[in-house]
């Protein structure tokens, strides 16, 4: 059995987004996922003011572990990133989508990764924490690996964390587990999310569990990591993604027990 517990498993409202645009869908979306069992969110997607959603999130007994902000705001304003997870009452975000960012370009890639490690040095003086959220694109070759290498080796670990995406290493083609262990001591938050292939031969978002990645491997790597937070997330949904995010709840709690 693994020494993770359930409440270590925080849902992504990125995978409600529809249903978080307005206070009144944002209670309604809580009371909802606080049901299922969740009892701790990450922020991204949400269309509701920080000091109203605070009050929502407390209403119904749950907490922020970490936030996604915005990019260029990120880079360019670090000090209001700070302002605005306290105002949410956490001390985790990321860096969600390299807005704007030429991959291709070698001096643009360079100039990305030291903005990011000094956006990262603000939050880390502040107490906070900046991660790296990637998707498959940064698996573009760099030199003699990839961008996401890159971002990095480049960047003080003290600055910059890493929030990987167990579907988004699988489609950049990468090991999930073996990026999770590469990262030990500097991913506090793992998106878990599934990798299935549908009819057409294409890849798809899947609920946790019920996909082709090797939960036992990822979820021991995490450990090893020293990872905090696992963060049930799906992008797409097959049909009504309340039942996809009970779906995933269930796997792990069977998986991780209370």
């Amino acid at each position: 059995m693994s020494s993770f517990k359930i409440n270590q498993v925080a849902l992504q409202l990125y995978t409600l987004r529809d249903s978080c645009q307005t206070l009144p869908d944002f209670v309604t979306t809580l009371e909802k996922v606080r049901k299922i069992g969740y009892k701790a969110v990450q922020i991204s997607g949400v269309n509701v003011p920080y000091v109203e959603a605070k009050k929502a999130l407390d209403d119904a007994g749950m907490i922020v572990c970490a936030t996604h902000e915005p990019s260029e705001q990120i880079l360019d304003n670090p000090e209001s990133i700070c302002e605005r997870l306290k105002l949410i009452g956490t001390t985790k975000t990321a860096y969600p989508w390299p807005a704007g960012i030429d991959f291709n370009n070698e001096k643009v890639v360079r100039e990305f990764a030291r903005k990011l490690d000094a956006a990262g040095a603000v939050l880390a003086k502040n107490g906070y924490t900046l991660s790296y959220h990637h998707h498959s694109l940064e698996f573009v070759r760099f030199g003699k690996a990839t961008v996401l290498d890159y971002i990095f080796e480049a960047s003080n670990p003290a600055n910059l964390k890493a929030e990987i995406d167990t579907y988004w290493i699988q489609c950049g083609g990468g090991d999930p587990a073996t990026w999770i262990e590469r990262m030990k001591g500097r991913v506090p938050v793992i998106h878990f999310k599934d990798f299935v292939y549908v009819k057409d031969a294409m890849p798809a978002f899947g609920e946790v569990g019920y996909g082709n990645l090797d939960w036992d491997r990822i979820i021991a790597a995490a450990e090893r990591a020293g990872t905090e937070w696992l963060v049930v997330e799906q992008d797409v949904c097959p049909g009504d993604p309340f039942v996809s995010i009970q779906k995933s709840y269930d796997y792990l709690k069977a998986k991780l027990g209370s």
